[in-house]
């Protein structure tokens, strides 16, 4: 028996999959796993969750760097915004800007601060940004990996009959 956490909907209540998208422009999953999510086992949403918070993560750290995790996670704690624990901290820091990216000022006070490439952008714009580059890295791996078939089947059924099926 697990002692892990159940993993919960990474829905954010703006589903684009019903216009169209393959990918969810809010909670970036593709449309099969927005439809099918209630009838995955735990571990398959674990996969999932882990795939969303790795490319966040890695959209966030392209554009700011935390300089003080413990005054993040304190500023998380005061401004009572919600985020996973499991999750990499670089996902804590967007939970912040979405929730507050128009009120920071300062963001040393929140233990981060902006890359100097980006250090001309409001965090706001950042945020929106982040948001973008993360549904863009979520398209190209469904493009990659979901959307075309098997390169290799057929020259794997060759192989394993001795020639063309």
């Amino acid at each position: 028996m697990s002692h892990l956490a159940p993993i919960k909907t990474p829905c954010i209540g703006v589903c684009s999959t019903g216009i169209g998208d393959v990918v969810c422009r809010g909670c970036k999953r593709f449309a099969h796993e927005v439809i099918d999510w209630n009838g995955y086992s735990q571990e398959q949403k674990r996969v999932v969750d882990r795939r969303l918070a790795d490319f966040l993560a890695m959209c966030v750290a392209n554009k700011l760097l935390i300089t003080d995790q413990k005054l993040l996670s304190w500023q998380l704690e005061v401004q009572k915004i919600r985020f996973q624990p499991h999750h990499d901290p670089y996902c804590h820091l967007f939970a912040l800007l979405k929730a507050g990216a128009t009120q920071i000022t300062d963001t040393q006070q929140f233990g981060f601060q902006i890359l100097p490439a980006y250090r001309d952008q409001s965090l706001l714009a950042l945020r929106n940004a982040i948001d973008e580059e993360f549904w863009v890295l979520s398209t190209a791996h469904h493009d990659r990996y979901i959307a075309t078939g098997d390169l290799f089947a057929a020259d794997a059924s060759e192989c394993a009959t001795g020639g063309p099926a």
